[in-house]
């Protein structure tokens, strides 16, 4: 009777610690919402702030597709971008007819946006999964971007349609005119659709989501259709892209035919695959990168697009779990106690490691800027792209770092095995 009542005790203890945590870290994120501007307050960072909350709205809807049913869309930026010029529309209709719809409610009409063209076209694109679902998305994104440039009337041809978000009735006294309630308007919708998001992840639909991602044929055994669960997924993914289109209307007060190409696409799976699908933080760290990243490195150099292609080749050849199941791969050994004895080969790395990046870097840029010659930076070192001695070292470099990173690597890998070895002896490793 004691060791029953102990155990149930601590079932329950454990139960309450485990939804502290979990109240504990949506509150933390909330607060680091809050005080971000207030930290940082120029014009600049909550520009940032701005974008990175639209990316993770963004990427968090994809998530659904490719994380959580097992859809890999070439085109989810159709419904990021019909709900951007749904949200543009209706502002001018509320500013033209004089109704009184205050600003925060225009991402829901970009929702909807997104969510209608999803349930119009999304029951034929999900009767299969997989290529040919790829391949339907990828050119039924493309018509659409084609036909933004024609259908002149809806979508405003090459200028796009434009819109004032200050001529629309305030509230509270906001006319979200100054960029930091443009900011916590956007924080607000990231915090709304995140909950909302992560809450469909726990329901049983969510469940069965990922059964159909897993194993299709099981779950049509069970008595319950692919397709029809497939289409609901898609239709909650448009959705909540549309409300990120809406958002990015807002904040730029236009919308155009880039919202709908295939780089808004693109960029949008490099942030969910990089971040991790398998875990939903993973999204999110994965937009905070790639945005933080675009934003830095088109300022920096030509090639951006480049480093994006080579870092999202690392992550499928070394890291198919993203950053998130990185992170997450290191928990069992601190719950072990073991992460101490890693970590010495990881400070052996880095040199190398850092060595090979360089070259890597140098390389690129001695390609891109040899035929201007324009002098490349690197790290405050100045380097003639038309130089032998720039060639040498970006070789020196890419070969030496290379050889000793791999040396390095191996030794990481060897500790990484005798440290699970005795997590899992203790537990805390399946």
């Amino acid at each position: 009777m004691t060791t029953a009542t102990t155990s149930t005790s601590k079932v329950a203890a454990d139960s309450v610690g485990g939804s502290l945590r979990f109240y504990g870290i949506w509150l933390i994120g909330i607060f680091v919402l809050i005080v971000l501007p207030m930290i940082f307050s120029s014009g600049g960072s909550l520009t940032s702030f701005s974008l990175i909350g639209i990316a993770i709205v963004f990427a968090l809807s994809y998530n659904i597709l490719l994380g959580q049913t097992g859809l890999l869309s070439f085109g989810h930026a159709v419904h990021y971008g019909l709900g951007g010029f749904a949200a543009c529309h209706m502002m001018n209709a509320v500013v033209s007819h004089g109704w009184p719809i205050p600003l925060p409610f225009i991402p829901l009409f970009g929702g909807l946006g997104g969510l209608v063209f999803a349930m119009i076209i999304g029951w034929v694109m999900t009767k299969r999964a997989g290529t040919v679902f790829a391949m339907i998305s990828l050119g039924i994104g493309e018509l659409v971007a084609s036909s933004s440039l024609i259908l002149r009337s809806v979508f405003g041809g090459e200028s796009g349609i434009t819109t004032d978000r200050t001529a629309l009735p305030k509230l509270l006294g906001w006319s979200f005119g100054p960029q930091l309630q443009v900011y916590y308007l956007i924080a607000f919708w990231l915090v709304l659709s995140a909950i909302a998001m992560y809450a469909l992840t726990r329901t049983p639909l969510g469940r069965i989501c990922n059964a159909v991602r897993d194993n299709p044929e099981r779950v049509q055994f069970i008595g319950y259709d692919p397709h029809v669960v497939r289409y609901i997924a898609f239709c909650f993914a448009g959705f909540f892209a549309g409300i990120a289109g809406g958002l990015a209307a807002i904040n730029f007060e236009i919308a155009n035919s880039a919202y709908l190409g295939a780089i808004q696409s693109g960029l949008v799976l490099f942030s969910t695959f990089i971040g991790g699908t398998a875990y939903f933080f993973g999204p999110i760290l994965g937009a905070i990168l790639v945005t933080y990243l675009q934003l830095g490195l088109t300022n920096l150099t030509t090639a951006w697009q480049l480093y994006f292609g080579i870092i999202f080749i690392g992550i499928v050849m070394y890291a198919p779990g993203g950053i998130a199941g990185l992170l997450m791969m290191h928990r069992p050994l601190i719950r072990a106690g073991t992460l101490w004895t890693v970590i010495p080969s990881y400070l052996l790395a880095i040199v190398p490691t850092v060595a090979l990046a360089c070259g890597v870097i140098l390389t690129i840029e001695t390609v891109a800027r040899f035929s201007g010659g324009d002098p490349i930076n690197l790290f405050g070192i100045a380097f003639n792209p038309t130089s032998p001695v720039t060639w040498i070292a970006a070789a020196v470099l890419v070969v030496g770092g290379g050889f000793v990173a791999r040396l390095t690597w191996q030794r990481i890998a060897e500790a990484w095995d005798r440290a699970a070895t005795v997590a899992r002896d203790r537990g805390y490793l399946a």
